[in-house]
This record gives C-alpha cells, structure tokens and sequence, in this order.
C-alpha cells in the first residue's frame, strides 16, 4: 500500500511537471516569434531615436535548446501518465526494478537540462535587461514593454513571457527532485535486504517443531 501511495504522488507530480515544462516551452516560443526568430537571451539591444530594437541576438539554437527541452519532458510526463492510467485499467500497474532503474536515470537527465535551461532563463533574460537599462531609455525591462520596438510589433510582453518562463522552470526542477526522491524511496522499500531466519525467531520455533517436534522443557 505504502509504494501504491508513493506512485501515486509521483503521478501527481508528473502532472504538474507537464504543465511547467508545456508553459515553460510555449512562452519561450512566442517570445522568439515575436522576435522574428531572434533568440533574445544575452541579446544586445540598441535605441533607434525613441524605439528600441534587438541589435546583436544570440544563437536561435540556444533558445531551441531550451524550448526543446522543456517541451520534450513535458511530452515525457504526459506519455507516463497515460501510460499508467492504461496499466492501472487494463494490467497489473506495478514497476519492476528494472522498469524503477531506467525511471531513476531519466529523472535525474531531467534535473541536469530543467537546471540548465533554468539558469540559461535566469542569466540569459538578466542580460538583456542590462542591455536596455544601460540604453537610459527606461528604468526596467517591463517598462520596456510599453516602448516602441523595431520592427513594429516586435518583443510584445517579452519580459513577461521569460519571466514566466523562468518561474516554471524553477518549479519544475523541484518537482523532478521530489520526483526523484521518492523514486529513490521506492528503490529502498523493494531493495530491502534478506534476512535468514536465526533461533530466537517465532518463525524458527514453528519451522523446527514441525520437524523435529516440539522441544520439552527439562525438570
């Protein structure tokens, strides 16, 4: 009953690592679309008269590669979940230790590019907000929302959207390292030692009364 709990939560939390990584991953994406493509992230922004533009970008793939990941664990959480809900109606729902040992491994790849796209997130947006602040133009990147851009149309609510990013990011890495944890628990609780039955044992005493008889005290 305890490991049927312990999947249970894990399910949950997969559920909820679905919906950061699928936030994560969209508004990253429309942020780059409403650059043009350009991967605003340690992008260099430069002032034309009264509007602001994207001067130097950085790699599209650097912002692919965020995108990617998050979306592609998120993929991953939704496929798990349904592959449970199938195994809980129709078969026997319980994970082998093999089937426990690959779950061990994909979690912890997951906490290595949740952490790295985070903190590509966190210092990538930090950047570009040095950029425009450095450009006396105005105070903050959100105030940079309300400014012109070049071309027209171009960064709408781009800070909000890598500040939501970023936030659901972080949320995710702490749910695949709960996630992993109580895997890490249910590795503990199937793994637990044998322990050979010794004299003082109840056991003992039934197994060798069966064989032997039952032992009478001396007078």
């Amino acid at each position: 009953m305890a490991l049927l709990w312990l999947q249970r939560v894990e399910l949950a939390l997969f559920a909820a690592a679905f919906m950061c990584g699928a936030v994560a991953a969209a508004t990253l994406t429309r942020t780059q679309g409403s650059f043009s493509g350009s991967c605003p992230l340690y992008g260099v922004v430069s002032l034309n008269h009264s509007s602001l533009a994207l001067f130097r970008p950085s790699a599209p793939s650097l912002c692919y590669f965020v995108a990617g990941a998050s979306g592609l664990l998120a993929l991953y959480c939704l496929l798990l979940l349904l592959f449970w809900v199938y195994s809980s109606c129709i078969e026997d729902s319980h994970r082998g230790r093999i089937g426990l040992r690959v779950a061990l491994a994909i979690s912890a790849i997951a906490i290595f590019l949740v952490l790295v796209a985070a903190c590509i997130l966190r210092f990538g947006t930090s950047s570009l907000c040095k950029s425009i602040t450095s450009l006396n133009a105005t105070i903050s990147c959100s105030e940079a929302q309300k400014i012109p851009w070049t071309p027209p149309g171009t960064a709408l609510q781009f800070y909000s959207n890598l500040h939501n990013a970023e936030n659901s990011s972080w949320v995710n890495l702490v749910l695949w390292c709960v996630v992993l944890a109580l895997q890490v628990m249910q590795w503990k609780s199937e793994a637990a030692p044998f322990r050979p039955l010794e004299r003082g044992d109840p056991e003992w005493s039934s197994e060798t009364d069966v064989l032997v008889g039952p032992h009478l005290p001396h007078s």
